[in-house]
């Protein structure tokens, strides 16, 4: 990432500068403004924004969006002729103006959070001490490892890194990136804006598209991988096919296995595994795939060999792969059929594939600060998001099309959309409306070229059950159908947490025999009876209508930091978790998973695991979360000085 401020502000006149502006997201503007010049007379409380998702431009009204474009040319103006001065640091008072100005004054406890994840500082997570090595450590040999080397592998190397502690990074394929590298499909993108899906101490502004797709992605994590130094950490080609704990040694051992099928062992002070939920392809199991004689892949394994044009192409799903792939193919394929089990709800989202306007991208390039403030502008809509829409009330009746009065009024308001884009064809209609409440199953982004795809003559929405695959193709009830390409669009085995790696840890105890089926974790990162080792992206931390799993993924690093603080630098044996503390956390989750349409609606999605619980979602808010994770607490933690007694202690 590469900026030239203040050289083209300088060198802009206002002729360029209106023209900026008239692309300009309007909402982060002034408090950037603010920011550079120090004139807190631009925050006017008459034109703050809603945080309302809904609405553009943060619901300014014509005539308010006109004001705000002048007073900022204004300013602009007045801080391009005083030479583009370096803006002093705000104090307490002036920040707190700011940012309740994006977020309200309502709503102070979360002023920390908000000064956090501005990160006007420069890097408020960083850990705030340094590992104490010991003589025998000398060697340079890693201390911790950290298991994967995506978007949260590579953040918790980087924060090892910070404090000082030896570390190597496992990765199993031969590149950075995790989900962002194995899925390849065509049209795969984020569905956050792209300039939230970034750390807040690493932001990059310089992004093409509002929601960029997989190579922008993919390159931001590279780079951050080549500046911070981790890529240097990396094993690639390196599986990891077991952990086991020594309470004798206090460490664990790693059996790790190469491309080439070598193995060797790997003993280390703790783990930190950043596996992540989506990385095991679900293949549903029909009868005769092994007998199709076309190609056969899933979307997480997309095979670039074969050549789509002119083809017969069957997609099976309708999830989020599969809102992507399908337009994306469409246009080259000769027939194409999507078979559907469940019609997902839709977000509209009209700007999901456009680039970035040239005057919006001119300013994110070349106005100091604004890209964080625009990034900031971001993080406060999506604090809560649509949650209060998903959140079910107890004495709604109907759960089968909705959950509270809330739920049932965005139920009206997405079946309307969906009925105008499908237009008078009243199958596809019937077809497209889903038979579950919204926020039941995940809600996908669509710029309305879903519909317009499915409404293309060489297009089929097949809602009829797959019996069994064929050697020419699809059989269902109501024949078969031949094609030259099938593409499984099946998501994940998100609820197979941490498989197939075994992992063993006191007493030898297997953690997916202990799981039963049914995975488990504090805050979702430990496990009592797992000393030292700790989940990244574990169960019931992922969020699906507020914030970015970037949030969360600083939030837990942040917190297993400050567990190794004891075992690194304190000279304790272990670290392990409490019992009680993990089973009240976990109690508190399932009831308040309970009251979301995802607990409360009886609908099948990948949110439930094989006992029909919801393992994967976060229920409550991001502040929640943050605050939880800021310090261990005591209560939740057991630390051992020596193999066997253990003790609660302060930290």
């Amino acid at each position: 990432m590469s900026h030239s401020w203040p050289t083209g502000l300088l060198a802009a006149d206002e002729t360029a500068l209106r023209r900026a502006l008239a692309d300009a997201d309007l909402p982060a503007l002034l408090p950037a403004l603010a920011r550079l010049t120090g004139d807190l007379s631009l925050l006017d409380d008459e034109l703050r924004p809603s945080g309302d998702l809904r609405l553009t431009q943060g619901g300014l009204s014509a005539e308010d969006q006109h004001t705000v474009r002048e007073l900022a040319l204004r300013a602009l103006l007045r801080y391009r002729d005083a030479g583009a001065p370096a803006a002093e640091p705000p104090g307490p008072g002036q920040l707190a103006r700011m940012l309740s100005f994006l977020f309200g004054d309502d709503k102070g406890d979360y002023l920390p959070l908000l000064a956090d994840e501005l990160a006007l500082s420069g890097d408020p997570g960083a850990p705030d001490w340094q590992w104490a090595g010991t003589r025998e450590d000398a060697t340079g040999a890693p201390v911790v490892a950290v298991i994967g080397a995506g978007m949260s592998g590579l953040l918790a190397a980087h924060r090892l890194g910070q404090a000082g502690v030896p570390y190597v990074v496992l990765e199993k394929n031969t590149d950075i990136g995790g989900t962002w590298l194995e899925n390849a499909y065509p049209g795969c993108r984020v569905d956050v804006p792209s300039h939230l899906y970034s750390y807040s101490f690493a932001a990059d502004h310089d992004w093409p598209q509002h929601f960029s797709a997989q190579p922008e992605i993919l390159e931001y994590f590279r780079g951050f991988a080549d500046r911070s130094g981790v890529r240097e950490h990396i094993r690639f080609g390196t599986e990891v096919e077991s952990a086991t704990w020594s309470e004798a040694a206090g460490s664990w051992t790693l059996l790790l296995r190469g491309a080439d099928g070598a193995r060797w062992e790997l003993t280390v002070r703790a783990v930190i595994s950043a596996v992540g939920q989506l990385n095991r392809p679900s293949r549903p199991r029909i009868t005769g795939a092994d007998s199709f004689r076309g190609h056969l892949f899933h979307s997480a394994r997309w095979d670039h060999s074969v050549d789509l044009a002119g083809k017969r192409v069957a997609v099976v799903g309708t999830g989020a792969s599969a809102l992507q792939i399908v337009p994306a193919i469409a246009d080259e394929v000769a027939e194409l059929a999507v078979y559907q089990r469940s019609a997902p709800w839709l977000v509209d989202t009209p700007h999901y594939t456009r680039e970035l306007p040239e005057g919006m991208a001119w300013l994110l390039r070349h106005l100091p600060g604004y890209g964080t403030w625009y990034r900031f502008w971001l993080f406060c809509q999506y604090v809560e998001g649509s949650l209060p829409y998903i959140q079910a009330d107890p004495a709604w009746t109907d759960t089968q099309r909705s959950v509270s009065a809330l739920n049932d009024r965005l139920r009206e308001l997405r079946t309307r959309s969906l009925l105008q884009q499908a237009g008078d064809d009243a199958e596809l209609a019937a077809k497209v409306v889903p038979d579950h409440p919204p926020g039941a199953k995940r809600m996908l982004r669509d710029d309305g070229s879903w519909i317009r795809t499915l409404r293309q003559d060489h297009v089929d929405l097949v809602t009829d059950r797959i019996e069994r695959f064929t050697e020419r193709g699809i059989a269902t009830a109501s024949g078969e159908r031949e094609f030259d390409v099938i593409v499984y669009a099946t998501g994940f085995e998100a609820s197979r947490f941490l498989t197939p790696m075994t992992v063993t840890g006191r007493d030898g105890r297997d953690l997916h025999e202990h799981w039963e089926g049914d995975a488990r974790a504090y805050l979702g990162i430990q496990i009592p009876g797992f000393p030292n080792f700790f989940c990244l992206y574990g169960p019931n931390t992922n969020i699906v209508v507020n914030g970015s799993i970037v949030f969360f993924s600083e939030c837990a690093v942040h917190y297993v930091l400050g567990c190794l603080r004891p075992l690194l630098q304190d000279g304790h044996h272990a670290v392990d978790c409490d019992r009680d503390a993990h089973d009240a956390f976990n109690r508190r989750i399932d009831e308040g998973n309970a009251q979301m349409a995802w607990g409360a609606a009886d609908v099948d999605s990948w949110y439930r695991n094989s006992t029909g619980r919801i393992s994967q979602n976060w229920p409550f808010s991001l502040l929640e979360y943050w605050r939880l994770t800021r310090t261990p607490q005591d209560s939740a933690l057991v630390l051992d000085r020596q193999p066997n007694p253990t003790e609660k202690r302060t930290i």
